[in-house]
C-alpha cells in the first residue's frame, strides 16, 4: 500500500514533468500516479507488455498517467 503511494507520487510528478505542466498538486498526482498505473497496465495487457519489479511498476505507471494527464488536457479545452 505505501508502495503504491510512493510509486503513484513519483509516477504522477514525472507525467507532470513529461506534460510540461506544473502538476496538481501532491495528493492529485498521487491519484493521477495510481489511476495511471491502472492505466498503463490495463492497456500494456491488451498489447500483452509485461514489465516486472518496482521500475516496471513505475514506467507503466508514468505511461498511464501521462495518457492520463493528455485525456484531461483535451476533455479541457
Amino acid at each position: 500500500m505505501i508502495m503504491s503511494l510512493i510509486i503513484g507520487g513519483i509516477a504522477g510528478w514525472l507525467a507532470g514533468l513529461i506534460m510540461k505542466g506544473d502538476g496538481y498538486g501532491i495528493i492529485i498526482d498521487i491519484i493521477l500516479g495510481i489511476v495511471g498505473g491502472w492505466l498503463g497496465g490495463w492497456l500494456f495487457g491488451i498489447l500483452n507488455l509485461h514489465f516486472g519489479g518496482t521500475f516496471g511498476a513505475l514506467f507503466t505507471s508514468v505511461v498511464g498517467a501521462t495518457i492520463l494527464i493528455a485525456i484531461i488536457r483535451a476533455i479541457k479545452k
